[in-house]
């Protein structure tokens, strides 16, 4: 792909995925009251207490944020996140007139959180960000030493915490709720539905499980060399990685060759080469 056109792409997804949590904000978590971390967590809050306007909000906490993680941390955060920082709150403010999509917070948390993951997994996509508190935990991160995830569980946390003292212990616990689902559905605007599974074989019999692999589930294998911990005696292992679909397949027919093979399955969220993903 010419790179001005995969530019043009990458900028057209952070501009639609700002819009998507946008949307999901005015319609889902804002009515509800629903704060599920993140400056978005915030500006709920603030609107709550004090009736300012949470797109502005948003543009007053995300510039200055954009700006410190870039002199602090000292890196290039791209033109592109810089996009993200400044639409995602100009599309709050333009979709704030939008009817609530519904009065029920635990649909309002679900769907929000959803709606939500969506548009920052498609904005993930476009190798970008909206900037926010994942900046101020990369902050946080530089000077306490605190592992990232840890960072930016303790910020929304203190956010989630604060909307369950200002709305109420309900509304903080359906703010989790939306959390999670903007996890999950990140997660999988990332990586997709299916889930392949990585599988390493230990088996006396390598040579048989290695063709019966080839030729009954026309799979690749690697054979890696390891060795017994107790033992200490070398041992070879076949690592194979199947779709969900064939997993059994595959299982049963390692018991077959080799009914004392030692099996071990786990699983592969992004597989990228032949006979998977190539992208």
């Amino acid at each position: 792909m010419p790179p001005l056109l995969r530019h043009g792409i990458e900028y057209a997804l952070v501009i639609i995925g700002s819009f998507f949590v946008a949307l999901a904000f005015n319609i889902f978590l804002l009515p509800n009251n629903i704060a599920s971390g993140g400056v978005a967590g915030i500006s709920t809050i603030t609107k709550g207490v004090f009736g300012w306007e949470p797109g502005l909000v948003q543009w007053v906490l995300n510039i200055p944020l954009f700006f410190t993680g870039l002199f602090i941390l000292g890196k290039n955060f791209g033109v592109k996140s810089l996009v993200g920082t400044l639409v995602l709150p100009l599309f709050v403010i333009l979709t704030s007139d939008f009817e609530p999509a519904t009065p029920d917070p635990l649909l309002g948390a679900i769907f929000g959180g959803m709606g939500v993951g969506l548009g920052l997994g498609i904005v993930f996509r476009g190798r970008a960000s909206t900037g926010g508190i994942d900046l101020a935990a990369q902050v946080l991160h530089k000077f306490t030493h605190l592992p990232l995830g840890i960072s930016v569980a303790m910020l929304d946390g203190m956010i989630v915490l604060t909307s369950a003292i200002v709305f109420s212990v309900e509304e903080g616990l359906y703010a989790l709720i939306g959390l999670f689902a903007t996890s999950r559905t990140i997660d999988i605007v990332q990586v997709g539905f299916n889930t392949s599974k990585n599988v390493m074989i230990v088996t006396e019999e390598i040579n048989e499980v290695r063709d019966a692999i080839f030729s009954e589930i026309d799979r690749g294998v690697t054979v890696l060399s390891g060795a017994g911990g107790y033992t200490e005696r070398e041992r070879r292992v076949v690592m194979c990685v199947v779709q969900q679909n064939e997993f059994i397949k595959l299982t049963q027919t390692v018991k077959r060759v080799d009914p004392g093979a030692f099996v071990v399955a786990m699983n592969a969220t992004e597989v990228l080469g032949e006979g998977f993903k190539t992208t």
